[in-house]
């Protein structure tokens, strides 16, 4: 199976973050890394593997040279993509014949693409077992819900720059006026437990529509969430099959970028720094060694770049504008959107010589705003010499992106390259 099948494979069974986390917690402790708790003391040994996580949503791993303790090398990515969360009390009863479900935005998506499609709900129950709580996954694995378009006889505007009213517009059907209590007895049910444990709820729709292969020679790919499952995986596949040499190679796996990284288990708060303590005080180093081996360190900040759109070519700067299968983005901003400045640009660049590996560099119109990413947040608490990467797609945030067949293969070549 090539990457690009089992990455299409890995989005399908990723519909949320907490299950892209327990996906990527398997795949690591099939590769024979040891799981890590916070709440435990930590034994790591030279030549070890381990991981931990936090919040069920977010994940680091790190491996020890057999030398013992080293600089970083670390490579960071986010689990979560824009879609909607079902509130508490989220049963909502419409002239007395439909039941909806009360969401609310999560992330900056593009709203109208997740009307008329089959969607789904997934996510984890918090139940209760005797005097404890306990977590567990729910996907309801069904075509379960839809957002309906209003007609166009009753929406005239809807084609000339309609503004959707997300408590209003865009509340999914699930029923008939007799559905109530259903739902969670769905969800109840797949999860193996009684209606009555659950506690609470974090549960969010996902788009049904599977990842397809498309165009002339197959160039491009299409399915939801590749922002940023695609550079969370593919760092982790390249991390996995790679060997830690003369530094503690870091691959993590953030929650909440989309909402500004500001959680516990986000860019922004102190899990990295964290883990990197503790692994260095576990690994025998002073408080002095486990600093300096961060400023002697390197970040590779990766998710995913605008390619330039086939329609909407004025959108981009002129000379540093990037195309999908044309290798790695380098991002740059002057107002510290990213972290890339010339010695990360340099060092992340040689990586990529050596893997044989395209390199392509991406700056916004001067006079038009971009997005921004977890680097620069993550450096906040761990600072260290970061560059920022991604691989170009399209309708970035839409509940149906598109990307390059042959990019995923370039960002593992070059991320194997980076960490031995």
């Amino acid at each position: 199976m090539d990457h690009l099948e089992q990455f299409l494979n890995f989005v399908e069974q990723s519909p949320t973050a907490f299950h892209a986390v327990a996906n990527l917690k398997e795949d690591l402790r099939r590769a024979g890394f040891r799981e890590l708790r916070e709440k435990d003391p930590w034994l790591v040994d030279a030549g070890g593997k381990y991981y931990v996580t936090r919040n069920d949503s977010a994940i680091i791993a790190f491996a020890v040279p057999g030398s013992g303790f080293g600089p970083f090398r670390m490579a960071a990515a986010h689990s979560d993509s824009p879609t909607f969360k079902l509130k508490p009390i989220f049963e909502d009863l419409a002239e007395g014949a439909y039941l909806r479900l009360n969401v609310e935005k999560y992330g900056g998506m593009i709203m109208s693409t997740w009307l008329d499609r089959p969607l789904s709900v997934a996510g984890r129950l918090v139940i209760r077992e005797g005097e404890k709580i306990s977590s567990r996954l729910v996907n309801l694995d069904r075509d379960a819900v839809l957002i309906p378009n209003q007609p166009i006889h009753f929406n005239r505007e809807v084609n000339e720059g309609y503004k959707w009213n997300p408590q209003v517009d865009l509340m999914p059907l699930y029923g008939e006026g007799d559905a109530s209590g259903k739902l969670m007895r769905e969800l109840a049910d797949a999860a193996g437990v009684n209606p009555e444990a659950v506690l609470a709820h974090d549960l969010f729709l996902y788009s049904r529509q599977p990842g397809s292969v498309w165009g002339a020679e197959d160039a491009f790919f299409s399915c939801g969430r590749i922002d940023d499952l695609e550079c969370a995986w593919g760092c982790m596949k390249a991390f996995m099959n790679s060997e830690a040499r003369d530094a503690v190679s870091v691959c993590a796996v953030f929650d909440n970028e989309e909402v500004g990284s500001l959680s516990k288990q986000g860019a922004s708060s102190n899990f990295l720094y964290d883990t990197l303590t503790r692994a260095g005080f576990a690994l025998g180093a002073s408080d002095g060694e486990i600093r300096a081996a961060m400023a002697g360190g390197f970040m590779v900040s990766a998710d995913n770049a605008h390619a330039v759109h086939p329609n909407h070519p004025e959108k981009y700067d002129r000379q540093n504008r990037t195309y999908m299968n044309r290798g790695v983005v380098i991002k740059h901003n002057a107002n510290q959107k990213y972290t890339t400045d010339a010695v990360s640009d340099a060092e992340f660049t040689l990586v990529c010589e050596r893997a044989g590996v395209p390199v392509q560099h991406f700056s916004n119109r001067s006079d038009m705003a971009g997005g921004s990413t977890l680097g620069n947040l993550s450096n906040a608490h761990v600072s260290l010499n970061t560059v920022d990467i991604g691989l170009a797609q399209l309708a970035m945030h839409s509940a149906c992106e598109t990307a390059g067949t042959r990019d995923l293969d370039y960002l593992i070549r070059a991320m194997k390259a980076y960490w031995e």
